[in-house]
């Protein structure tokens, strides 16, 4: 065999362990990503301040076990869920929106089947018992339309809560004292659903509104960790037209912010 043939040879084996390589990261990637975690992206404002626009995270579907909508285009090959664990109150959950399964939704799980759940004067209360919510600081954002003709300042008020029997304690914003939703009714939970609300609680389409009670079926999996953030829903926020900017406009300081 000639040096040029050999080299010519060298060359084919090192492309082909190339691609094999390539293959297997694929395959291991996709494998990750329909069994274990997935990545979302915010694309609103409702889970503020905890969860802000352009936020990146990874969320476990372990966590609740497995139902048709944990894979991708949620083939009905089966109802229910396998491995199934419930959700314990406080966690942030991604699941599908009950009335348009195509969509998906991120909200706090605040109420477990059997509560009820209702808001008096701002102030949420499970089974009758006031949540503590004492006054934080002030939360300035501002905020665009989607295609930022139009900019605010907005400034909310912004309370810390913490759920019973050990729950979590996490942040909430009021932007509106006694606002449509601060004021409602008594919604009891029935048996295999949840109550889910928005952190930003005037400003959250949540169970207190269109979304209603969602199935335990629906859910896809918890939150669990931000890995990227970029400053989209501001004036200047993420000019993808101009690479050199991209330091300024990534939100460093969110990267690997565990979500609570």
């Amino acid at each position: 065999m000639s040096l040029e043939t050999e080299t010519k040879a060298s060359a084919g084996s090192g492309w082909t362990e190339t691609a094999k390589i390539i293959v297997q990261a694929l395959a291991i990637a996709m494998i990750v990503r329909v069994f274990f975690y997935q990545p979302f992206n915010i694309p609103s404002g409702s889970m503020k301040s905890t969860l802000l626009i352009g936020d990146y995270l990874f969320v476990s579907k372990l966590s609740y076990g497995y139902s048709r909508f944990s894979f991708p285009f949620s083939p009905n090959v089966f109802s229910g869920r396998i491995f199934a664990a419930e959700p314990k109150r406080g966690e942030v959950v991604v699941f599908r929106l009950p009335q348009d399964q195509s969509l998906d939704y991120i909200k706090r799980v605040v109420g477990l089947p059997g509560d009820k759940i209702q808001m008096k004067h701002g102030v949420l209360n499970i089974n009758n018992v006031p949540v503590p919510k004492v006054y934080k600081d002030e939360f300035s954002n501002v905020e665009c339309d989607p295609y930022y003709r139009h900019c605010r300042r907005v400034n909310y008020k912004r309370f810390v809560e913490t759920l019973p029997d050990g729950g979590p304690t996490y942040t909430v914003l009021d932007l509106e004292p006694d606002g449509e939703f601060d004021n409602t009714d008594v919604y009891e939970v029935p048996p295999g659903h949840y109550f889910m609300m928005g952190d930003n609680r005037d400003n959250s389409s949540d169970s207190r509104a269109t979304v209603g009670y969602v199935p335990f079926e629906n859910l896809i999996g918890r939150a669990e960790i931000i890995f990227f953030s970029a400053a989209i829903d501001e004036p200047d926020g993420m000019r993808w037209y101009s690479p050199w900017t991209w330091p300024f406009d990534i939100r460093w300081t969110r990267f690997f912010n565990l979500v609570r």
